[in-house]
């Protein structure tokens, strides 16, 4: 892994043109030219309107983890707060599987794991893990975590990634190798509190033995583009490691440029919407 990166806040261009009708600009990816037909983060009315998009959202994330295969039995759990009640989250309902999750049948659960609405049950796993990062770090609004397949290969090795790639450099210094209750299934508060301590302070986590975990404080569609994004990059430094040649890795200066500007939460946001799109369009069902 590289040393922590000592360059400048100048080496990082923050500042960005405003567009041709004067609007700022947070990233480099927000068209200059305005008027052209490009993602914009919502604005809510009120409680109600922004949880319905939550909701949505996660239910789509859900649907995406299945297009991506992520499905394992009942494991795998996706959280999101709820905008009104943020000491509850909405979740996955237990052993339904990621194509069939919907609007009707995600549950609504508080940090003790109690089932607030819906009629399903909460995976206990699920709320010992997602319940102790949500209750230790008020600002996570979201997390991830599935059973896949090279992010549990990877997590073996007990080795964070290299940067060998921009894609990797989307988790430099925001990702962690967690050994405790390696292996072990996570249904006891006490493993629980313990992963949540390190996950909560990460982008990514690499728990040993066990898989991966994302969280984000931007949304849903953030830590699930990430989860994404992650089991992709563990999938990559599988390959490299197969052919037993040393890769070369960015430099300092370019993996952090990377992470802020192709990596960052907004750039998660940005990425998961094209799925969204597509699942939306093809998988109407999904807002039953």
């Amino acid at each position: 892994m590289l040393e922590e990166a000592h360059t400048s806040q100048s080496d990082v261009a923050i500042d960005l043109p405003n567009d041709s009708a004067g609007r700022k600009r947070t990233s480099i990816y927000q068209p200059e030219q305005a008027g052209l037909i490009f993602p914009e983060k919502p604005e809510f009315k009120s409680h109600a309107e922004e949880r319905e998009y939550r909701k949505q959202h996660l239910v789509a994330a859900c649907r995406a983890f299945a297009m991506h295969g992520f499905d394992y039995g009942f494991a795998g759990h996706l959280t999101v707060r709820d905008p009104e009640h943020p000491e509850l989250y909405w979740t996955n309902p237990m052993c339904v599987h990621f194509s069939q999750v919907r609007m009707s049948n995600l549950i609504l659960a508080d940090h003790d794991g109690r089932v607030v609405e819906g009629k399903y049950a909460i995976n206990r796993a699920g709320f010992v893990l997602h319940g102790a990062v949500h209750e230790e770090f008020p600002e996570v609004m979201a997390m991830c975590h599935a059973h896949t397949t090279y992010g549990t290969a990877w997590c073996t090795t007990g080795r964070e990634l290299d940067m060998i790639s921009q894609d990797a450099a989307a988790f430099y210094k925001s990702h962690a190798v967690i050994g405790a209750s390696a292996g072990a299934v996570a249904v006891e508060k006490g493993s629980g509190l313990s992963v949540a301590q390190q996950i909560g302070r990460n982008r990514g986590v690499l728990h040993q033995n066990h898989g991966l975990l994302t969280c984000s404080h931007h949304s849903i569609d953030d830590a699930a583009f990430w989860f994404i994004a992650l089991e992709r990059a563990c999938k990559q430094q599988l390959l490299v490691e197969a052919t037993g040649i040393k890769p070369q890795v960015v430099s300092e200066k370019t993996a952090r440029y990377s992470r802020e500007h192709v990596g960052s939460d907004y750039i998660g946001w940005l990425h998961f919407q094209t799925l969204y799109s597509h699942i939306a369009e093809t998988q109407p069902d999904m807002f039953a």
